[in-house]
């Protein structure tokens, strides 16, 4: 049991012995003590004066007292106006460390028989281009997202959605036919996905400057948007794809193969997975089922063109669109699909989609129509909204190339690392496989750390040189110092030293007679690790483990500073701070892993 929960426990007591009553749920407000008090934890007492009656210095005070006299690991108290502050026993907070040391998944909840299921859509590339940061950012929370609900107990499915067709495929495609002359990923040496990315590239090329020449001819902007002979061409495309031509259809496999094979490198470097992948060529068809299932059902109605929309006015919107006049189908109707093709596959409890927040109005039109169509998880519906990512010279166009490509940038971060470690001198302490490694891990932790620090809900602005700074709130900053703990740990090691043996009780009686306030100190900051990973699992937010992970080896780092570890004369406080500083390894790796960073064992 945490101390805080003992804590608590006590407190009940205490105050269904002093006032006959036992206090309601929200009465019992247990805080950390602020940092100019003395003591652990502070008890606010002016919720609970409707059962004392009394002032609240008087109520502080004598549940103080109580608590004092019946719980012998409570060694002081003191009262600052309405707040009680207590302190707990050294002997009480190093015997956590042995209850943290006996348990490996310490911190998450074990996975239980009949656990509700969650699933998370993440990612959901388009198969016209390759990823860039802004997927780096979705896919980092949807993954990471993953992990901490998964160590709050819950099943979960990662799932991903690729956008496979559609007239921006149909771009890509138009253009290699016309200027690609056969070229394959094989023949230029080139990822698939970056391959296809160009040729998209291209015919946004051609495209406006075909706009401009109608323009000058006298057309309006939007006439020549409309009659440029590219876009004309990319449209009977797209109708001949979803008319079943052969010919078109066989170009649109090949190429999506290129592009799925590129994607599957780039997941595997970023370390993201998936459960589950549907295709939006297999789900649009589904979700018109579904919408015309509605229409029959006077959910929605036709409008005369042949249209169908939902009427959402009563829920405070407006009408949907959800069919087009000549039957296709839209966004919404390919995402009733999915979610169609998803319940019918998994006993979906809660569905998370992690996307951009430019698609909130989306998401709670989503929300509404699942509901109405009688899925069941429709109303439990999550839009995990995020904001977007820039880089410090702006926004990024696919159209015109200018997008940081996801590749690109895990190259760049990685050789950064390697430099770095090349300036400071260490890069010849490694053989070369090992330094490879190390570049890898540093760099991608770098970029995956700078990322997930912020809370998802903000825009941000990405800055390489930031990102890998070794003395700031970076992912190179934390992984120094958990490499610097198994260099200590294996120092002790070669001097006889056991880093592995628990705590014996002659350890903890000899640090409680020294007084050891910076072993509880750090020890306090371990015992929050449960409840930061319970309030991100609760609050979808990443950002919460890693400055808590920061805070922690902040903390860390001035202990080490300010007490001598192998260098301690007296062998159980030597031992004991050995002990911490493994722990506080664990505990890091362990947060750590929760934002899919790797940590290096020397730096």
């Amino acid at each position: 049991m945490l101390p805080i929960e003992q804590l608590h426990q006590a407190v009940v007591a205490a105050i269904t012995e002093l006032y006959g009553t036992a206090p309601g749920e929200g009465l019992i407000q247990i805080q950390k003590t602020r940092s100019e008090f003395t003591g652990h934890y502070t008890l606010v007492a002016f919720p609970l004066l409707k059962l004392s009656r009394k002032k609240p210095e008087e109520t502080a005070q004598e549940i103080g007292e109580a608590l004092s006299k019946s719980n012998p690991w409570i060694t002081a108290f003191n009262v600052v106006k309405g707040f009680l502050n207590l302190t707990l026993s050294t002997a009480l907070w190093l015997d956590l460390l042995r209850t943290i040391d006996g348990d490996l998944s310490w911190g998450h909840t074990p996975l239980s028989e009949g656990a509700p299921l969650v699933m998370v859509e993440y990612s959901s590339p388009n198969t016209n281009k390759p990823l860039h940061l802004g997927h780096i950012r979705n896919n980092l929370l949807g993954n990471s997202l993953a992990r901490i609900l998964a160590a709050n107990g819950k099943r979960v499915v990662k799932t991903n959605i690729v956008n496979d067709r559609g007239i921006h495929i149909c771009k890509s495609m138009l253009a290699w036919q016309k200027w690609g002359e056969g070229a394959t990923p094989e023949s230029t040496n080139k990822k698939g996905d970056h391959l296809v990315g160009d040729f998209y590239v291209a015919f946004d090329k051609h495209y406006k400057a075909e706009i401009t020449e109608l323009m000058e001819q006298g057309l309006s902007k939007e006439e020549a948007e409309s009659q440029a002979p590219s876009m004309i061409e990319a449209r009977d495309l797209l109708r001949r794809w979803e008319a079943g031509d052969t010919e078109v259809l066989s170009l649109w496999r090949t190429m999506n193969q290129w592009v799925y094979a590129g994607f599957d490198e780039t997941y595997r470097r970023l370390g993201v997975d998936f459960d589950q992948i549907y295709y939006e060529s297999e789900t649009y068809l589904k979700g018109k089922a579904e919408v015309l299932r509605g229409l029959d059902e006077g959910l929605f109605v036709k409008h005369d063109d042949g249209s169908v929309w939902a009427d959402l006015t009563q829920d405070g919107l407006d009408e949907k669109l959800l069919l087009r006049s000549d039957g296709t189908s839209v966004y919404m109707t390919q995402d009733i699909g999915t979610a169609k093709m998803r319940y019918e596959t998994y006993p979906i409890d809660q569905m998370i989609y992690v996307v951009g927040n430019e698609q909130e109005y989306h998401f709670k039109v989503l929300s509404l129509l699942l509901d109405r169509l009688g899925f069941s998880f429709g109303k439990n519906l999550v839009h995990f909204s995020y904001g977007m990512v820039e880089l410090p010279n702006g926004k990024m166009k696919s159209r015109e190339g200018t997008v940081v490509d996801a590749d690109d940038l895990m190259d760049e971060m990685i050789t950064s690392a390697r430099n770095i470690a090349q300036e400071a001198g260490r890069a010849a302490q490694f053989p070369e496989e090992e330094m490879q490694e190390v570049a890898r891990r540093v760099g991608l932790g770098a970029l995956k750390y700078f990322i997930l620090k912020v809370d998802p809900r903000k825009n941000m602005t990405f800055n390489p040189e930031e990102s890998i700074d070794f003395n700031g709130n970076t992912a190179s900053f934390i992984q120094y110092t958990y490499a610097r703990i198994r260099s200590l740990e294996e120092k002790a090691r070669t001097a006889g030293m056991d880093a592995t043996a628990s705590l014996s009780d002659q350890d903890i009686s000899i640090v409680v007679e020294k007084k050891s306030d910076r072993e509880v100190a750090l020890i306090r900051i371990l015992s929050e690790y449960p409840s930061v990973v319970a309030e991100a699992g609760r609050t979808f937010s990443p950002a919460l483990i890693a400055n808590y992970t920061y805070d922690l080896v902040k903390a860390y780092n001035s202990f080490y500073h300010d007490c001598p570890i192998l260098k301690e004369e007296d062998q159980s406080i030597r031992h004991t701070r050995l002990y911490i500083s493994r722990l506080v390894a664990d505990i890091i790796a362990r947060g750590m892993n929760l934002l899919g960073i790797e940590m290096p064992e020397r730096m």
